[in-house]
Formats: structure tokens, C-alpha cells, sequence
């Protein structure tokens, strides 16, 4: 298929899919297939799809223990690497594979496990290199690993792969990933839709589109399971698959197929987006969180959100947010940050008292960052990385530092909701309570963390419509 724009009509194009008796199959598939799994997350909003389950955020031997013991089939580490350089993401991948060994060999009778390197439904991020070294340091452990899954599929943020070409959704249509906004991403860019051509291109021809091994939706539509299989157990050398998909059901019928390779001896590393997480996880679908599931306590204290996200669906939710007579504008000047740490510093005092007057009120403070993106000539990809790291770390200076506890925290953007949780509020292992709004995931803060026991809202910069951040600080609200 081209890449070109069409219709969002083709989604219900597929036949449908018997999903009671499909999910009685995947319960069975699961437990065929014993495997752990540990999903790196390389920014918080991975948890989009999934409940009741912990995310790490530390990969010291005792956490990623404590991981492996529990009872759920994946559990979370945190890694955040979206927002690090190559060398930075290199450093931690090989202390996490060490550690996650370590941690292994004092469990007696400790589960297999494999990783799933949780990334970004429109493509973005340190690929190939991430999963290379988790490829390398588990065949350093004696496991040889038969091939790599790429499944970017994630419906709740309208994005899904047809004829092997990603798509993301805007309205009643269905975009080439490669004509969005997010491949022109300075740092993790990219020029094709067609996943076996992206990854052509990303592996620098190291890995040929011809080669690439794709499940088409004819085939898991037919739940030719049989079919599938027989493609799986013939991939070899880490070659790579690519899943179509469009619904859930697209993921059951290929996890099922997944599972009994993976118990006939097959080894896979996965890179995916948050859907995948959800169905190899075994979890149940639940209602979009209520104020009373979130908020506890008699409080009269408004909330915080800070805003890193530059992508234009971000800039139209504030701007709708703003529309609302309980959250008041706070805005961040960063372009400071070319003027030196004094005046950025005087910047980040300035809105911090300014937040504590509002939420101090009852109403909500929004600090947001200037709205244009910093670009300097001649700046490069790893300037331009650092430079937005330091605003980052601005902004969570917005929350870390507040003098007073506020009723909620939303953060908006990858890399600043993983400043806000880990820097701002000292979480180390949070509970994942579910979703606001479809894609929009709820930690629970832990005893320790900084304000303890509140809910900490993760806002994908990508995911949502124009309302849905409007609609989030409503249910907060309890409007």
C-alpha cells in the first residue's frame, strides 16, 4: 500500500472477531507459556493500557527481585531512555540485563523472562539500539534469541498498521506515520511508514524489508493460528516481525499463536507499543477511574499540571483547558534557559510562588512552557536533547519544590512526566491504578514519595483529542 491518507472508515472494514471465545483461548495460550516478562519503559506513559500492576522506578537488584516475585505476569521498570543520549541508554540497558541476572540467580526456581522495550506508537526512540543490547547481554547469559516483534499498535491513541504501514488517526483519517509531525521528530526522525522499510532504514540496511517477516490481518482475522506459528518458528538470526493490527483481537489471535512457540523453545525480544503490554500480560479490561478511586482525604488544595509537550495536539488541549473557571495559566518562560542558570533559576521562584497562591485556593495551576521550540542554528541532535532535558528539569522543579501538597499532579509530555515522577515526587514503585481516559494512565503514589498516596496523571504528549485533557481535570475535579 502506498503512503497515502485514507479513509478511518477501513477499520470496521475487517471481519469481526468471536471475542468471548477468543479470550477463552488467550487464558489458555497463557498458560502454556510460563515466561515473565520485564517491560522497559522508555518514557512513564507505557502503563496506558494496563492496572493493577507495579512500575520500578530503579533497576537495582533488589527492585527488579522484588519484580520477578510478584505474582503478575510483567511488571514495569521505568527507564525513561526516550529522554537520554545513545551512551546514556547503553550505560543503563547493560546494568538493568546485569542486574536483572543477578537478581534471577538468588530465586530459587526463578521464571524465565524475556524484556519487552516499551516504546512509542509513532516510532520514535533509540531503535535499534535498544533491544540490540538486550539481544546481546541475554545471549551473554546463554539464551539465543530467535528474533524481534515490532507491534507500534495502539488503538487508545488511534494508531494502527494496515498492509504493513503505520497509520496514526486524525479525525474520520488515517495518516502515514512518516507525514506526521512525530517523524520529524530532531532527535529520533524517520522517512517511511512501511515498517519493513522503516526498519531498513533505521537498521542502516543491516536488515532488508524483503526479509522482514509480517502477519498479515487476513491470517489473524481467519484465526489461522496454525499459519502463523509456522511463520514464527522459521524466524532466525533476529530477524524481524511486524504485526498488523487495527483492534485487540488482531493482538489475541497473534499472542496465542506467540505462546505456543514460545513453549515449543522460540526466544523473542519485543518492541512494542502500550497495547501488546496488556494482552501477553493476561490483563482484564476495567471502567476509566472515578474521583472517588483517585482523590481521598478532605483537602481543600487544588492541583498541579505542568506542560512540556511541544507537539501541536498538546498546544490545542491547553489551550482548551485554559477554558475552564478553577485552573489558572501559569506560564513558564524556558527560553531562560539561553540566558544563563541565574535568570533560569529567578524563573523557576517566580511560578513556583505563583503555584502555591492558586492551589492554595483550591484552584488548579497549569505552568506550561513557552509554546514555540527552542532552535538554534547549527544546533545538533544531541545539543538540542540536552537543552530540552534542562527545561525538564525545570519543570519539575515546578512540582518538587512546592511548599504545599496539591489534591492531584498531571504531567503532560514523555520526558517531563518522567522528571515529575521520578525527580519531582520521589516515586520508586508505584502502583498503576488504570486510566482517566483511554491511554492516559494513573500512578498512586507510594509512602515515600514526596506527596504520598495522590494521584499522578501521565499525559502522553500524542494521545487524546482536543477535550481530553479538559475532560481529565473535570473527573478531578469532580465536575
Amino acid at each position: 500500500m502506498s503512503e497515502q491518507t485514507i479513509s478511518a472508515s477501513i477499520l470496521t472494514s475487517f471481519p469481526s472477531c468471536d471475542e468471548r471465545k477468543l479470550d477463552i483461548l488467550v487464558q489458555d495460550a497463557l498458560q502454556v507459556d510460563q515466561e515473565k516478562f520485564i517491560v522497559l519503559d522508555d518514557d512513564p506513559t507505557g502503563v496506558q493500557t494496563v492496572h493493577d500492576v507495579h512500575v520500578y522506578t530503579h533497576w537495582d537488584v533488589a527492585s527488579i527481585r522484588q519484580g520477578l516475585l510478584e505474582h503478575s505476569r510483567i511488571f514495569y521498570i521505568l527507564t525513561n531512555s526516550r529522554g537520554m543520549t545513545e551512551s546514556e541508554t547503553t550505560r543503563i540497558h547493560n546494568e538493568i540485563l546485569a542486574n536483572a541476572k543477578a537478581a534471577a540467580d538468588t530465586i530459587e526456581n526463578c521464571p524465565a523472562y524475556s524484556f519487552i522495550s516499551r516504546s512509542d506508537s509513532t516510532l520514535r526512540g533509540h531503535f535499534p539500539l535498544e533491544t540490540e543490547l538486550l539481544k546481546n547481554g541475554m545471549e551473554e547469559n546463554g539464551i539465543h534469541m530467535d528474533g524481534e516483534i515490532l507491534i507500534p499498535f495502539f488503538k487508545e491513541g488511534g494508531r494502527f498498521t494496515i498492509h504493513n504501514t503505520h497509520y496514526i488517526q486524525y479525525g474520520d483519517t488515517l495518516v502515514p506515520a512518516a507525514q506526521t509531525e512525530f517523524a520529524k521528530d530532531p532527535t529520533f526522525g524517520y522517512t517511511h511508514s512501511d515498517l519493513p522499510a522503516y526498519i531498513e532504514e533505521k537498521t542502516g540496511g543491516r536488515y532488508h524489508a524483503k526479509d522482514v517477516v509480517c502477519i498479515s490481518l487476513n491470517d489473524l482475522r481467519a484465526w489461522r493460528i496454525g499459519s502463523i506459528e509456522q511463520q514464527l518458528m522459521h524466524v532466525h538470526d533476529f530477524n524481524k516481525v511486524i504485526v498488523n493490527a487495527v483492534d485487540y483481537c488482531d493482538l489475541k489471535v497473534f499472542c496465542i499463536a506467540l505462546c505456543h512457540v514460545l513453549a515449543k523453545g522460540k526466544h523473542f525480544l519485543y518492541r512494542t507499543a502500550a497495547s501488546f503490554v496488556k494482552v501477553i500480560g493476561g490483563i482484564t479490561d476495567r471502567p476509566l477511574l472515578t474521583y472517588d478511586e483517585m482523590i481521598h482525604g478532605t483537602s481543600s488544595h487544588g492541583g498541579i499540571i505542568a506542560v512540556g509537550s511541544h507537539t501541536a495536539k498538546t498546544t490545542a488541549q491547553l489551550k482548551e483547558l485554559l477554558k475552564l473557571p478553577y485552573v489558572v495559566p501559569v506560564e513558564f518562560k524556558s527560553s531562560t534557559v539561553l540566558e544563563g542558570e541565574e535568570a533560569f533559576n529567578s524563573e523557576v521562584e517566580r511560578c513556583l510562588k505563583e503555584e502555591e497562591q492558586i492551589i492554595a485556593r483550591g484552584k488548579t495551576a497549569v505552568t506550561y512552557t513557552e509554546r514555540t521550540l527552542l532552535s538554534l542554528p547549527g544546533d545538533t541532535k544531541e545539543s538540542a536533547l540536552i537543552r530540552s532535558v534542562k527545561i525538564s528539569d525545570g519543570v519539575q522543579r515546578l512540582v518538587r519544590d512546592l511548599a504545599i501538597k496539591p489534591a492531584f499532579v498531571i504531567a503532560k509530555g514523555g520526558i517531563t512526566s518522567a522528571d515529575v515522577g521520578v525527580k519531582a515526587l520521589g516515586v520508586k514503585r508505584a502502583l498503576v491504578l488504570g486510566q482517566i481516559r483511554p491511554g492516559i494512565p494513573v500512578w498512586q503514589t507510594d509512602d515515600h514519595s514526596r506527596f504520598p498516596g495522590i494521584p499522578y496523571i501521565i499525559f502522553p504528549g500524542n494521545v487524546g483529542e482536543v477535550q481530553t485533557l479538559k475532560e481529565a481535570v473535570e473527573v478531578l475535579h469532580h465536575q
